[in-house]
């Protein structure tokens, strides 16, 4: 039985930047809306902060006036249906960079995740400028990913030999339909006047590809399956702490999904949190992510034996819009990606119940809706 709101809420103090922006009205009403140019000026300073609705802001590296080792670059994709999802991932993180490929089981509530690790890339990944054209590729002698942009496509093909234990993974998807909206968000991270993150996210799109396992094979069909965009730049010295959530499908008979986030690293208190209707950004205050906290669980330093993860979660947010119980299926913490830097980071997938209020004051239910939930801690 799912715990109810008010025990989780005593369970876990709330999520810094939920409670940060408390009071302060409808999330549109502090936030500055981005407009068109260079994301940095001339001299490595962030040219503004805020959100927007499309990459309207152009990514230079060049511009960055930090030491490589600062300068972060990821592109990561999710594609789910009901039985099966593959999250790829290829970083540039500076002082270390790795490819990585999961493949989620949910009949069988398994995953397993391999990565290639490279030290010091420092920029020689050359991940795309932007999100919206490009190719990412990567390649070793057990792996390939290529990822490209164009044309209103995404196109992923991913090879990994020996991927788990004698099974090689081949995967190729290409996602369409892309909504209109995506969560856009420019912020400074507080920890120095150059350090900053732009950030992409976009859900919902239209996925027919194919997935082979040593003797597994699966077909992802448009009808179904979906995929998620989480893009990134940045540069900062110090990981800080995160919690995201991702939920797509179709809902009412219309194409739906939310983005859910509470970062406690943002000095500008930018919200990514949205909910997208037939491709619509219907924009949300920070989340609220209350985890039900084990007995003693305060004083621990790992998230495992802090917070009863397999436990429902309550997801809210200060305006009252947002009001979520996700229930956790599969404990995935061992996949959640490559742990470069000592950021302990848990994820789950599971089904998502209850409903957000949109622009129009709409109360649009969510009804058992499949995705995940992470929560990340850095190195103390």
């Amino acid at each position: 039985m799912p715990t109810s709101g008010r025990e989780v809420e005593r369970a876990q103090p709330r999520c810094a930047c939920a409670a940060r922006d408390e009071g302060r009205g409808s999330v549109s009403g502090f936030e500055a809306r981005l407009t068109p140019g260079p994301l940095h000026r001339l001299d490595g300073s962030l040219a503004e902060s805020g959100w927007a609705t499309s990459p309207v802001r152009a990514y230079e590296r060049n511009r960055l006036k930090v030491p490589k080792r600062w300068i972060r670059e990821w592109d990561r994709y999710l594609v789910h249906d009901d039985e099966f999802a593959v999250i790829l991932s290829v970083a540039d993180l500076g002082h270390v960079g790795f490819a990585s490929a999961s493949v989620v089981d949910f009949s069988q509530a398994a995953s397993h995740t391999a990565s290639v690790v490279v030290p010091f890339p420092l920029g020689r990944f050359g991940l795309p400028a932007s999100s919206d054209a490009g190719a990412t590729s990567f390649e070793s002698g057990r792996a390939s990913f290529l990822f490209e942009v164009g044309d209103g496509f995404r196109r992923l093909k991913v090879r990994f030999a020996s991927f788990d234990g004698n099974d090689d993974l081949a995967f190729e998807a290409v996602l369409d339909e892309e909504p209109r909206d995506s969560v856009v968000v420019s912020t400074l991270t507080g920890e120095d006047s150059l350090a900053f993150r732009y950030s992409r996210k976009t859900l919902a799109m239209r996925v027919r590809g194919s997935l082979k396992k040593g003797l597994l094979v699966h077909g992802f069909c448009p009808d179904n399956s979906f995929g998620t965009l989480d893009w990134g730049r940045g540069a900062w010295s110090r990981w800080g702490d995160w919690r995201w959530a991702a939920v797509q499908g179709w809902q009412e008979g219309r194409r739906f999904g939310l983005s859910l986030a509470c970062d406690s690293g943002g000095a500008s208190a930018v919200s990514e949190s949205a909910a997208f209707v037939d491709g619509a950004a219907h924009r949300l205050s920070p989340v609220d992510f209350a985890i039900t906290e084990k007995t003693g669980g305060a004083r621990a330093r790992r998230l495992s034996d802090r917070y009863q993860l397999m436990q429902p979660w309550r997801l809210g947010d200060a305006d009252g819009r947002l009001d979520l119980v996700f229930t956790p299926l599969l404990d995935c913490a061992g996949h959640a990606g490559f742990d470069p830097l000592g950021v302990d980071r848990s994820q789950a997938f599971g089904r998502f119940d209850g409903s957000v209020a949109l622009d129009d004051g709409e109360r649009f239910s969510v009804e058992a809706l499949l995705g995940f939930a992470e929560v990340a801690r850095a190195a103390r």
